[in-house]
């Protein structure tokens, strides 16, 4: 198996490190005492798995002698095993911790081992110097990396270059909607047909949906239905990669018209077809599927 041990001080950007794993394909773990760590790659590898990606703070990784003989004996096993050590400045651990005013993950523990005496006040820099003292003799077993002025668009690059990950392919939902319940909140780019010819007005084809072969023809018989297609196609050639380097593995792009049931269909549709060859792609037509006809 691939196994990536992920440690590091609280606040440097453990989360983010094994998010990329995760959308890598790791199993991910968060929090894994050492003591466990053997008995878990055996289970997960019993159950077909080829990747596991462990996070271990200083709660939980042991002593040096006993991650660094654990780490040994899966190598021995024949097992590729990468350790990433992430970092950061004392100024730039209190900040984040103030921007997410969130209570550093020792602070418990910390008073319940009365570590600080019982007349002392336990402060943040207090926990953050612990927690250094703590994690001093892992910190040679893994690879560095600072993330101090690292925005998260960065550290995931680095993250994936540092341990030569495969970037997750991108999954394009086409979604159709209607503009008069409200633009879809998962919606990453949305495109208004409302200004195309609107098949609601021809008799025959009023109750039929963007589906259907007489509303398929009559769409595509008009100049500005096509060009609207290509246009945004074009406009998705160009920046579908753009946000792939991005590391996304998700973008909807959502095309409205006024009821959902013609134009914006037929243009989800059209668009699906033009990029499922290129992309993992699906499609979702969400008013028709409210009415029970998709």
């Amino acid at each position: 198996m691939k196994v990536v041990l992920v440690t590091g001080m609280s606040g440097s950007g453990k989360s983010v490190a094994l998010n990329v794993l995760e959308d890598s394909g790791y199993f991910c773990i968060d929090n894994l005492p050492v003591a466990f760590l053997e008995q878990a790659l055996v289970s997960l590898r019993q159950g077909g798995l080829a990747q596991l990606a462990v996070a271990v703070d200083a709660r939980t990784a042991g002593s040096l002698s006993q991650l660094s003989q654990s780490l040994e004996r899966i190598r021995h096993d024949g097992h590729d095993v990468k350790v990433l050590f992430l970092n950061a400045r004392d100024e730039t651990l209190v900040q984040r911790y103030s921007e997410t005013r969130r209570r550093h993950p020792l602070s418990q523990m910390l008073k319940a081992q009365n570590v600080f005496g019982q007349d002392q006040v336990q402060t943040l820099m207090d926990c953050i110097a612990q927690e250094r003292e703590m994690l001093a003799d892992i910190e040679p077993l893994g690879m560095p990396l600072d993330t101090s002025d690292l925005q998260p668009q960065v550290l995931r690059r680095w993250v994936k270059e540092i341990l030569d990950l495969e970037n997750a392919p991108l999954t394009v939902l086409f979604q159709s909607f209607a503009f008069k319940d409200g633009i879809p909140m998962d919606a990453d780019l949305v495109f208004d047909a409302r200004c195309l010819p609107n098949p609601y007005y021809i008799a025959n084809l009023k109750t039929l949906n963007g589906r259907d072969a007489a509303v398929i023809e009559y769409l595509s018989s008009h100049q500005s239905v096509r060009e609207m297609i290509q246009d945004i196609g074009a406009y998705l050639e160009k920046w579908l990669p753009r946000h792939a380097e991005e590391h996304r593995s998700y973008l909807t792009v959502a095309i409205g018209c006024t009821g959902g049931q013609h134009r914006s269909v037929y243009c989800a549709d059209a668009l699906f077809g033009k990029f499922k060859g290129a992309y993992s792609c699906s499609v979702r037509h969400r008013s028709l599927s409210q009415r029970g006809k998709a």
